[in-house]
């Protein structure tokens, strides 16, 4: 196996933890973190859902039995799910409860056996994980492409640990840095209206508003869990100040929540080609 010890000096507000697979579990709260690392001759080659695994496997080493679960949503919190489902199989975990963020992981988690419940019942949760679309090195993100922030927001915000998980792919300078959407859940209501005036919020930064369709071919919105629309911006530029502009989407009447996760992060797992690393602020 190669080193897997991964180095990124851009993240200079972090700290770090190279990860090997098997290592002692570390504790994700410890800001001042060891670095471990095992060479070979021949390197593997991983594949992204390779390392979303990697990554997902090691943020499970902090669940513990008893615990209330927040569970994300997204090709990398699957991941997370399949082994929570495998570790209560095996015995290995008992008495979790998790608190799904969408109705495709009530669907996942159901079909694993997990028990599922809801923040009516749990207000207070002990540790939620979850993927992320952008990282900064901040720590702040930028969530939602699948559709579910409405519901991972409540549930993160509920928790008293946040673990991100991610491959090194998301790591941008800053917020919108990636070029991809940065997505805003609007009432169906007058929607266009709502593109409108985001769009024009973010001028300055080449913002482009576009309405989500539901990818099945045709013309038709894609509509949320919720019952909403979510409309995509999409940056030229990066977002200056994340917390001026979560404040004033926020503001306009009619938009139900935004895709930027502003100091919501206990830390981020980022799974790369030669490892695993951990950063917290």
């Amino acid at each position: 196996m190669a080193s897997l010890s991964l180095h990124l000096s851009s993240l200079h507000h972090t700290s770090t933890t190279a990860f090997v697979p098997r290592a002692t579990p570390v504790n994700l709260r410890t800001r001042t973190q060891k670095a471990f690392s095992i060479k070979s001759q021949s390197a593997p080659v991983l594949s992204q859902d390779d390392l979303k695994k990697l990554a997902a496997d090691k943020a499970v080493e902090s669940v513990k039995s008893g615990m209330v679960l927040g569970l994300g949503t997204g090709s990398t919190a699957s991941f997370v799910v399949d082994k929570l489902g495998q570790l209560l199989s095996a015995g290995q975990l008992s008495n979790i409860v998790g608190i799904p963020t969408s109705k495709r992981t009530q669907e996942q988690a159901a079909s694993l056996n997990i028990p599922l419940s809801t923040l009516d019942l749990h207000p207070h949760i002990d540790l939620a994980i979850d993927g992320a679309d952008e990282v900064d090195p901040n720590l702040d993100l930028v969530k939602g492409r699948g559709g579910a922030l409405l519901r991972e927001k409540m549930v993160e915000a509920a928790s008293s640990s946040f673990i991100v998980v991610a491959d090194d792919s998301k790591i941008v300078s800053g917020l919108g840095g990636s070029g991809l959407a940065m997505p805003v859940e609007v009432v169906q209501f007058c929607w266009k209206y709502n593109l409108v005036r985001l769009e024009g919020l973010f001028k300055e930064l080449g913002c482009e508003a576009k309405l989500r369709l539901a990818g099945d071919g045709s013309e038709k919105p894609y509509v949320t869990d919720n019952g909403n629309y979510i409309v995509d911006l999409y940056f030229k530029n990066p977002i200056k100040d994340g917390f001026a502009a979560g404040k004033e989407i926020s503001s306009m009447e009619g938009v139900v929540e935004h895709g930027l996760f502003l100091g919501m992060a206990t830390s981020v797992i980022i799974a790369g080609k030669t490892g695993v690393e951990i950063m917290t602020k």
